[in-house]
């Protein structure tokens, strides 16, 4: 098996392969970070060149052209946000900067009722118009679109499509806990993946001493979002970096993380955000009716109680299957 890494994101990128006899690992190595700097140049919001950044400072009432790929994931957020009723919201950029958790040095504390009012009028997800044809939207005006939500696990999916288009059929990809895998590992048996329990260093992992669940991962993607990730404190009360575009405040319920297995790991990032915001009945409900395979863990008292929608139970491996060894 080899094994390739690299920086993206603020994090790390990881790919464990099985190389065909004739690969060229440095140039997989190449490749794979050229697709990921493709998704940061155009999705980043901490890149002020980027061409999300464009979009987000054009005037009012203009048109922008967009990079294939940018467009692609903007037109499926907007999607996302007209099917949750906004619960998913990729304007919601004004409300993660203000709570601290966009670009730039912030001070982590609860802004003034008067300044959560105000970032929350300039969103506004049903104000963007796409013109498919020729693939611009139009930027409305104040619209600040942040695609962190789902970006990640949109460059997963583009790892994933370039080491197919170069013949690697076995593989598994990694950006920070969102992954994807194809084929088998070698010998034959299935990539596992194992759930961790909310607090760990990452929510999906290949193995690790807090096991939740165990996955067998067959051209499939796994994601996970958690409070646990990104979170300050402020008078004894903790606020996590997931904001509700409805309130214009951090989240509030039960939930310690969800986890989605998706056939694109840009469906199963998008999914975690949705549900955290929804909460865990509105949440399952919404993943029910979508056909989505998805695990809730619940805070409760000082563990955890899972809840699954029937895509996810036919999924589960036994908790107590060894996980592999190199």
């Amino acid at each position: 098996m080899t094994t390739l890494s690299g920086p993206t994101m603020g994090t790390t990128w990881t790919v464990k392969l099985v190389a065909p006899r004739d690969a060229d690992v440095a140039r997989l190595q190449r490749g794979i970070q050229a697709e990921v700097d493709r998704v940061v140049a155009q999705m980043s919001t901490y890149e002020a060149d980027s061409d999300l950044s464009r979009f987000n400072r054009a005037p009012a009432g203009t048109w922008q052209e967009l990079p294939p790929e940018f467009f692609d994931v903007l037109d499926h957020a907007l999607a996302l946000a007209h099917d949750s009723g906004g619960a998913y919201d990729p304007t919601v950029g004004p409300l993660v900067n203000l709570w601290g958790f966009g670009p730039g040095a912030r001070e982590h504390k609860v802004p003034a009722d008067a300044d959560i009012q105000a970032a929350r009028a300039r969103l506004g997800w049903d104000r963007i118009r796409l013109d498919r044809e020729r693939r611009r939207a139009l930027q409305p005006g104040g619209v600040y679109v942040d695609l962190s939500a789902i970006a990640k696990g949109f460059g997963t999916d583009q790892v994933a499509r370039y080491l197919e288009r170069d013949g690697v059929q076995d593989y598994l990809v990694d950006i920070s806990g969102e992954l994807r895998a194809h084929g088998t590992r070698p010998g034959g048996a299935p990539w596992q993946v194992a759930i961790e329990k909310p607090g760990a260093a990452s929510g999906a992992v290949e193995r690790g001493d807090q096991v939740w669940r165990v996955l067998a991962l067959k051209d499939r993607s796994i994601a996970t979002s958690g409070d646990y990730r990104h979170f300050f404190e402020d008078a004894g009360r903790s606020y996590s970096h997931h904001i509700d575009p409805r309130t214009g405040r951090p989240v509030e319920h039960r939930i310690a993380s969800v986890t989605t297995v998706a056939g694109d790991c840009m469906d199963a990032d998008a999914m975690g955000t949705t549900i955290m915001v929804l909460g865990a009945e509105a949440g399952l409900a919404f993943a029910e009716r979508r056909g989505a395979a998805v695990l809730i863990l619940l805070h409760d008292g000082d563990g955890f109680v899972e809840r699954t929608t029937p895509a996810f139970v036919a999924l589960l491996v036994e908790a107590a299957l060894p996980l592999p060894r190199e």
